[in-house]
């Protein structure tokens, strides 16, 4: 039967969007704090501090609002010795952007840096007698609190303090721990908030995120959550909540540091545009058998593929647009209802899941919370769920039944552009293979399906490799205030995610409509000059959209219209034609994605902007 559920233990509030990073070893402490930070910085970027032992092993706290720039510029005058310390960048979440809502917080002899939520703050304010004691509105700084009152009643006992203290949390955490009369010691726990450690010959680490653990090692371990990690110079141990030791499981990463770094580009993101065919390949080619796909490696059963009666999607943001433009092929291909939720509305939905529906659910960085929640939901329905993540050892691949991982490699730039290219790859081979097992391909066909998934990869690079007209195209963007993106069927699907690329880095307010729509209203917000991105690639809609195309131009728009080589349309219709490679419809998304990436990258520039790091927003936010 068909469950209506609500998954306990989620409140709505979680989030977890900062960069942290704990260092113990022979280093220069502050130096690998400070580039550690750098790395990390696009999970957060308003405020920055760290927390370190001085040479006579007395703590020393730093921190200043704004980016980390500013905080090694105060760092810079600091020549006292450091082997031992923390540090964090900040994304606001309780608190405005100042010196003292900054990461570290210190009450009493502890000091942390907090990577996520707690929601029960303000109990524990009054429960623990906080009051007047906090210098700062975070939640962070309570927790702090909270710490010392349990280290001080069991005479200084990391372990024990640290059980008891996070039995009163409620929310997310990561937090990393420095006590006073323990320098050269880092303590670590965890719950939801990514958190991972390894160590080196350089010392032992902690940190959210691997971008600041590969400049010095390519073995690690995901802390395990709800238990407590001890760094020293020397060796790392775990424990679990009874105080028992506990091997971790030791991961390795598959990417080198130059993929962590610019490489020559002037941003991030233009650098991961180019990436994107050949993670597109590094996706697609391992898993190809004879020329079809093949999951076997994948660990992912055919029974289940052949089993369910219905296809439900869970991601949010872009991995939720790529789910739309999945499930606009995958419907009709396998016959089977489809359907997509965003992630943080799909436990209110009261969804229809059950043993028979498949879950897809959708996350690059494998952490986000409101996702996690949404496949723990479907899990307890007893659906079957496949995770499509590109972090190992990640929260849902963890916990999911089956796991495709994707491999776009690190992806720095808060705009997501690889990682969307090879979750729709993803997307594409399950739903080949699916096809296949059920019966509505057979392999001539299932091949022919795959060789034009490859086609696609170069088509995708022409595109790249005429970005400079890109630039040229988007100029009349840089001044307006608006801009519309249409399409049809997969077309609008693809427009979706090109009006989220250009609000979140241009901050041009951009929205998406199905061409269709226009005339029932929308079409009212057309005037002189206004910028239209018309996308019409699917030849069967294809006179429909450019009527539509037609209407705005007869109100004045600027139109700038997407389609293949081969289009045939009227001199005049657009302002700027922009062409890709002849290639199937349906898998024209790859080189449009390209472009569509190029024209919010160029009008960002083109604004002065910084692409990378948008205002308001970072890399791991994340909201449920």
């Amino acid at each position: 039967m068909f469950v209506y559920a609500l998954l306990p233990g989620f409140t709505g509030k979680e989030r977890n969007m900062c960069g942290i990073i704990g260092y113990t070893g022979p280093l220069e402490a502050k130096e690998v704090l400070l580039n550690g930070l750098s790395g990390l910085e696009y999970r957060g970027y308003d405020s920055a501090g760290i927390a370190y032992f001085d040479g006579e092993s007395k703590l020393r706290l730093i921190k200043k609002k704004g980016k980390v720039a500013v905080l090694k510029e105060a760092v810079s005058g600091d020549r006292e010795t450091s082997h031992c310390g923390i540090g964090h960048t900040r994304w606001a979440t309780h608190g405005g952007v100042t010196d003292e809502n900054a990461h570290p917080h210190r009450q009493g002899g502890v000091t942390l840096i907090h990577n996520g939520i707690i929601e029960n703050y303000h109990k524990l304010t009054a429960d623990y007698g906080l009051e007047g004691l906090l210098r700062s509105q975070t939640d962070s700084e309570v927790a702090a609190g909270v710490l010392n009152v349990f280290y001080e009643r069991f005479g200084n006992d990391p372990l024990i303090a640290i059980r008891h203290f996070v039995r009163e949390l409620k929310g997310s955490y990561a937090f990393c721990i420095l006590f006073d009369d323990r320098p050269g010691e880092i303590y670590a726990v965890r719950s939801v908030s990514p958190l991972v450690a390894a160590y080196t010959p350089s010392g032992a680490m902690a940190a959210s995120d691997l971008t600041a653990l590969i400049p010095y090692t390519k073995e690690y371990f995901v802390v395990p959550e709800n238990h407590i990690v001890r760094l020293t110079p020397y060796k790392i141990r775990v424990y679990d909540m009874e105080y028992n030791r506990v091997e971790p499981e030791m991961l390795a990463v598959s990417w080198n540091v130059d993929a962590a770094m610019k490489n020559g580009y002037p941003y991030f993101m233009l650098k991961e545009i180019h990436e994107q065919p050949e993670a597109l390949k590094n996706t697609i080619l391992p898993r190809l058998n004879k020329g079809i796909p093949d999951l076997t490696d994948d660990g992912i059963p055919d029974e289940i593929l052949k089993g369910c009666s219905r296809i439900q999607i869970v991601a949010c943001g872009t991995a939720m647009h790529a789910g739309m433009a999945a499930r606009a092929f995958l419907e009709p291909v396998l016959r089977l209802p489809a359907a997509v939720s965003i992630a943080s509305e799909f436990r209110y939905e009261t969804p229809l899941i059950d043993e028979h529906t498949l879950v897809l659910v959708i996350s690059q960085s494998g952490e986000t919370i409101d996702t996690l929640a949404a496949m723990r939901l479907a899990r307890s329905c007893h659906a079957p769920t496949i995770a499509v993540v590109n972090v190992k050892g990640s929260t849902i691949a963890r916990e999911s039944d089956y796991v495709f991982y994707t491999h776009a490699g690190p992806e720095i730039a808060v705009a997501s552009t690889k990682a969307y290219s090879v979750q729709l790859a993803s997307l594409y081979l399950i739903c080949c293979r699916m096809a296949y097992v059920r019966g509505v391909y057979d392999n001539i066909q299932a091949a022919e399906f795959v060789k034009a998934l490859l086609e696609s990869v170069p088509a995708m690079e022409t595109v790249i490799r005429g970005h400079e007209m890109i630039r040229e195209a988007v100029s009349p963007l840089i001044h307006s205030r608006d801009a519309f993106f249409i399409g049809r069927g997969l077309d609008y699907t693809f427009s979706l995610e090109g009006a989220l690329k250009l609000k979140e880095i241009s901050y041009i307010h951009a929205e998406a409509y199905a061409a269709g729509e226009l005339k029932h209203g929308t079409i009212a917000l057309i005037s002189d000059q206004v910028p239209v991105i018309a996308i019409a690639t699917q030849e069967h809609i294809f006179a429909k959209t450019i009527s539509n195309v037609r209407e705005v131009k007869a109100r004045g728009a600027y139109v700038i219209l997407l389609t293949k080589e081969s289009a045939m349309v009227e001199d005049g219709l657009a302002d700027l034609h922009i062409r890709i490679p002849e290639i199937a419809d349906r898998f024209t998304v790859f080189p449009i994605a390209a472009v569509l990436q190029l024209i919010a990258y160029y009008a960002s520039v083109g604004k002065g902007l910084n692409v990378d790091q948008p205002r308001n927003l970072a890399k791991s936010v994340t909201v449920e």
